[in-house]
């Protein structure tokens, strides 16, 4: 994106209940470094919510925001929409409006983390590129199939941008600065708030490079869970996927519980299981469908594998997986091993 006006750039950041604070906070802040390091206002922003005053955070904390009706008549550049939980929650009348004002008179419009399902909700992603939290791209797939869905960090499709939160919100917003003030000013801001590297446009979210701590599974270990990430719906059996990779299951199962800590088989059911809790907890598709596009023929099979990972039924979890995280914390619910 590029702006030529010697004017502020003016962002709007809507946030719903239950947002990630770490996520905003982190794509507001390399705009307070630019506008400190160029000695000018470059940036200025607003954080508004749909009924205004304090907005509670994923993490407990919260935020006094805008009430949303008092700026339906200002102007923005950029309106970014962060939300984390239970998005559809958040699907208004009032938002949607708002949201298609500022964007017929020419706003960039974004979202960070499961913003973009309010953004697809309302029709502004219609045909176009976006991207979501990892944890949240299979539901975003079956719930708005006129969206082409991407796992890269973040998307610039024109007028619509999107980024899947957490850590990458800080290159979100050095891309934007470097779109509408130049790349030493991006560099800059990188600088002061300690971000080494800047990821480009079309990062991965799982880039399949070492992991944060250092270890780096083996080639074949990866290939074989690639593998298995393509084939959830029709699930291949651990013969078949060692042939594919040219390796004995005796050695892949000692791979696996070396680098992995589960066997093949435990991995690829319990990735079969987390995209089910995705499709249980954030989607209404039925349940006996749930478990077929999640490579279980049997519901009963289902359930009970399941109740196994993840301590309560796929029933249960569609009621109680919709509570926000403060107030359930899902991991608790997760058997280790």
């Amino acid at each position: 994106m590029t702006l030529t006006s010697d004017k502020p750039v003016r962002l709007l950041i809507l946030v719903t209940p239950n947002f990630n604070m770490a996520a905003t906070a982190g794509f507001i802040d390399p705009f307070r470094a630019a506008n400190y390091l160029d000695g000018a206002t470059r940036f200025r922003w607003e954080v508004c919510s749909q009924d205004g005053g304090t907005c509670l955070a994923s993490n407990g904390m919260s935020i006094d925001t805008v009430k949303l009706s008092d700026l339906q008549d200002r102007a923005f550049d950029i309106v970014i929409v962060s939300a984390s939980w239970t998005p559809e929650r958040h699907n208004s009348t009032p938002v949607h409006s708002a949201l298609w004002r500022w964007a017929r008179k020419g706003a960039t419009v974004g979202a960070i983390d499961t913003g973009a399902f309010i953004l697809a909700e309302a029709g502004l992603l219609k045909d176009r590129r976006a991207t979501v939290h990892y944890e949240h791209i299979d539901a975003m797939i079956e719930l708005f199939p006129d969206v082409e869905t991407s796992e890269e960090l973040f998307v610039f499709d024109g007028n619509r941008i999107t980024c899947c939160g957490g850590g990458a919100v800080v290159d979100f917003a050095l891309h934007i600065i470097q779109g509408t003030h130049g790349a030493e000013l991006a560099n800059g801001a990188a600088r002061y708030v300690f971000h080494q590297s800047l990821r480009p446009v079309g990062a991965m979210q799982s880039p399949g490079q070492a992991e944060p701590v250092g270890l780096r599974a083996p080639d074949v270990v990866r290939r074989s869970i690639s593998i298995m990430e393509q084939n959830l719906e029709q699930p291949l059996s651990i013969p078949e996927i060692c042939q594919a990779v040219d390796i004995s299951q005796r050695q892949l199962n000692r791979l696996f519980t070396t680098y992995v800590q589960k066997t093949p088989k435990v991995y690829y059911r319990d990735i079969r299981l987390d995209r089910a809790r995705g499709l249980v907890t954030q989607t209404e598709i039925p349940l006996a469908e749930v478990a077929l596009a999640s490579g279980f023929a049997s519901q009963v099979h289902f359930s009970r594998a399941y109740r196994a990972r993840f301590g309560l039924s796929p029933r249960e979890d569609r009621v109680e997986g919709r509570v926000p995280f403060e107030f359930r914390a899902w991991p608790m619910h997760r058997k280790r091993g």
